[in-house]
């Protein structure tokens, strides 16, 4: 394997995606590397959530070559793509909001749990300490992301809107991943929230996990991430690093054009 294959944590190319007469995704290519924070950017009706639903299982691919941590990839369920190593969180936030902060943060790290349904039935030695065993790493993680243990066994719906973010990252991460995929993670944010956001994710990435983000804020965007790629009428326009994104003349003109305020 060559040492790009070797350092390539994600690999898409000629990705194609039609729904009926509308085609979403056109020999889509993006690489996000280990260790690297990757932002997929665009106007509205780009194509980045058909992308990102792609990737994660959600929506099948028409054709397409699909690579992840060193083997060829066939995203075509969500457990698949969660065991694979990717997790992801969405634009809507999809907490369980009558179940306890804790509790969603478990439920993610189930996935990662070995006691099959006996086990869980009888209450086994060994399914009671694996029990035990999440809850702490549960705990673990609220703290990582900056919720309040005090908060642990509040329902997750009285959580602020930003800790609402963070525990569906918290839960996210309870899974392991080997790359983070945030749907507009700072959507609706306060400019205090999305700072704490920024450094969030920064740390994340410092922690061995690769983080692969659709986001609107460019500003956000072009501080935060290593590399960028820009998405419009589902083609990929400019890929590369935020400066060379920045001044690109396709992308002033299809999407940065329109946030000149903001960026």
């Amino acid at each position: 394997m060559s040492n790009s294959l070797q350092s390539d944590l994600l690999k898409i190319a000629n990705v194609n995606k039609r729904f009926g007469g509308l085609q979403a995704l056109t020999g889509v290519e993006l690489v996000v590397k280990r260790g690297e924070i990757v932002g997929l950017i665009g106007p509205n009706g780009a194509g980045k959530t058909t992308c990102f639903n792609v990737i994660t299982g959600l929506y099948a691919a028409d054709s397409g070559n699909f690579f992840f941590n060193g083997q060829t990839y066939n995203p075509t369920a969500v457990e698949h793509v969660l065991k694979a190593g990717i997790a992801r969180t969405f634009q809507n936030i999809r907490l369980f909001k009558e179940m306890s902060v804790l509790e969603n943060v478990m439920v993610g790290r189930h996935v990662r749990t070995h006691a099959g349904f006996f086990g869980a039935i009888l209450k086994t030695s060994a399914t009671i300490r694996e029990e035990q065993s999440i809850k702490n790493r549960a705990l673990e993680l609220l703290d990582y992301v900056g919720i309040s243990a005090a908060l642990a066994q509040q329902k997750a719906k009285n959580l602020s809107y930003g800790d609402q973010r963070r525990l569906e990252i918290a839960r996210a991460l309870a899974t392991d991943p080997l790359l983070l995929a945030l749907d507009e993670p700072a959507a609706g944010m306060n400019q205090t929230e999305k700072n704490s956001l920024n450094g969030l994710l920064k740390k994340i990435q410092q922690d061995g996990t690769s983080i692969l983000m659709i986001e609107h804020d460019v500003r956000l965007v072009m501080g935060l991430c290593d590399q960028i790629c820009v998405l419009d009428y589902g083609q990929v326009i400019a890929a590369g690093l935020p400066d060379q994104v920045r001044q690109n003349p396709a992308v002033i003109k299809a999407y940065l054009g329109y946030h000149k305020e903001k960026a």
